[in-house]
């Protein structure tokens, strides 16, 4: 007998640790499931950076911005987060807009980026926009196939008569997005709180950031058009073209308490050093 409950201990014992492992592994699996990828959708050199302020801070200055856009792949589906410059700006020489304002290039088409991450455009269940600006929705209408995640706020005033009329262009990058799912605040992409589109508005009436749990030490969180570079989130200086200066206060109140109830961290997108810090991050 008691070499029989000797022999039942040990594979009790044995079974213990192996299951300790297993469950070690699955925990491990479901931290890596969520994966961020980020792609290059630009530069955009400002030459007259004065419009990034509500008074002349920054005349006479120029800076170089990058204009990335975001991959999020999760088990339930995939996301694509804004949409980069248009592809018309693929060029083999930077060009300037009509205003003076920007230079503007991209290096690569929508469908080659991807295929260096091996996805393709059929692959997206979600495209959501962190605002409805020229710079965030030049590959949008590829994927018609798609849910556009919109704020309600923000797609009424796109297709809207009035600004149709005025920036037929930017409706015109968003009219083959049919399938829409209207969104009135934050909102949980997949329910599991790994991908959680909250709601800033301010830059644009509807717009929005972005916060993704990849399992890395902190939650990541996309700034969108909050702020377009460091100095401007460390003297909360509001562009002289933003939908409401008091709005966009406010959001950036709300956003840094969210990021540090989260210990988020933070990336402008708009920011090379955020964008490359953010790569070395991906890489860990």
């Amino acid at each position: 007998m008691k070499a029989k409950n000797l022999i039942l201990l040990l594979a009790i014992t044995i079974c213990s640790i192996n299951c300790k492992k297993i469950d070690k592994k699955a925990h491990t699996k479901t931290q890596t499931d969520v994966k961020l990828y980020a792609l290059n959708g630009g530069d955009i050199l400002v030459n007259k950076l004065e419009v990034f302020s509500q008074d002349t801070t920054y005349t006479g200055q120029q800076k170089l911005l990058v204009d990335p856009y975001f991959v999020i792949t999760h088990p339930k589906g995939n996301l694509i987060w804004d949409a980069g410059l248009p592809e018309s700006f693929v060029l083999d020489k930077p060009v300037t807009e009509p205003t003076g304002v920007f230079t503007l290039q991209r290096p690569d088409s929508l469908v080659n980026q991807l295929k260096s991450i091996n996805l393709s455009i059929e692959d997206f269940q979600y495209i959501a926009l962190s605002h409805c600006h020229f710079d965030h929705i030049g590959h949008a209408n590829y994927f018609k196939n798609a849910t556009w995640l919109v704020q309600e706020s923000e797609y009424n005033f796109i297709t809207s008569d009035s600004e149709k009329s005025k920036n037929i262009n930017t409706y015109n990058s968003i009219k083959d997005l049919t399938h829409i799912k209207k969104l009135h605040g934050d909102f949980d992409v997949f329910g599991d709180g790994k991908v959680v589109i909250k709601l800033m508005p301010g830059h644009t009436i509807g717009h929005q950031v972005l916060c993704i749990d990849v399992g890395l030490k902190k939650p990541i969180l996309l700034t969108g058009d909050l702020y377009h570079f460091r100095e401007n989130r460390t003297h909360k200086r509001v562009p002289s073209f933003n939908y409401s200066v008091e709005e966009t206060l406010k959001s950036m109140h709300a956003f840094e308490e969210f990021a540090k109830q989260n210990n988020a961290e933070i990336i402008i997108q708009h920011s090379k050093k955020d964008f490359e810090k953010l790569q070395a991050l991906l890489k860990e």
